[in-house]
């Protein structure tokens, strides 16, 4: 976890939601319901007018696979989808990230699988199942965000110069997500955005202290069909029961 989730809210309704004061209309993010690494993901993060100085909240579309900036390519981006919360504040790739560059990512919920052994008629495979807030309640993913300056690209004010991307922070699964999978996503309480994304708030004891459960664990899991499990599929009915007597 989390290597699949669901974000299919505009930025519209995300401004509004995360008292967003800075978002560049020219930047898209489709609705879906299969985000997977290297998507592009609707990003909430503060950072400071680069003419007034003053910290600004913004909408922003980045890459989900985090590429640290000492990195020598981008090809490590999809394996660092997560970051554990136990070790984040200490790893290379991470630390200096959770100190300074803090996001949250919006979601619906996340998906995670369940092994299902094969029987005498069926093959094994891996059940879905759709997990968010009970309330249908957006959820404030804790992420980290990066930039990485790629070389082959001579010009600095080049788009292609740049990449900025991001990672999930994660932990132990608890109440109705641990039945599914040891690992579940972490959350930001409303009450706590502000402090989660002040690039000046950087002691990590503190920092950790505003992660929390999802809806603090009150969420709803069921299964959904095994369409997800392929990344080209994409939709709403994603979220449908699956058939009776479907596997595989």
């Amino acid at each position: 976890m989390c290597g699949r989730y669901v974000s299919t809210r505009g930025p519209e309704e995300l401004t509004r939601l995360f008292d967003v004061s800075r978002w560049n209309p020219e930047q898209l993010v489709e609705p879906s319901w299969n985000v997977a690494p290297t998507d592009q993901v609707w990003a909430v993060l503060e950072r400071p007018d680069r003419t007034s100085g003053v910290l600004e909240r913004q909408l922003r579309a980045l890459r989900w696979g985090l590429v640290p900036s000492w990195s020598k390519g981008p090809g490590g981006g999809p394996k660092m989808i997560n970051a554990r919360v136990e070790t984040v504040h200490e790893k290379p790739a991470y630390r200096k990230a959770f100190a300074q560059r803090r996001c949250l990512l919006p979601a619906d919920g996340f998906y995670e699988w369940q092994p299902v052994p094969a029987t005498g008629t069926a093959k094994a495979y891996k059940q879905p199942y759709f997990i968010r807030p009970e309330d249908g309640a957006v959820m404030a993913m804790a992420g980290l965000y990066e930039f990485w300056r790629d070389p082959a690209v001579t010009a600095d004010d080049d788009p292609a110069a740049w990449w900025t991307t991001c990672t999930v922070i994660t932990t132990e699964a608890t109440d109705a997500a641990g039945r599914i999978h040891p690992r579940m996503p972490l959350a930001v309480a409303a009450a706590d955005y502000a402090t989660w994304l002040d690039p000046a708030h950087q002691d990590p004891h503190e920092l950790r202290a505003l992660l929390a459960a999802p809806a603090d664990g009150r969420l709803d899991v069921r299964a959904v069909s095994t369409a997800v499990n392929s990344v080209q599929n994409n939709g709403p009915e994603l979220l449908d029961s699956p058939a009776a007597g479907a596997g595989g």
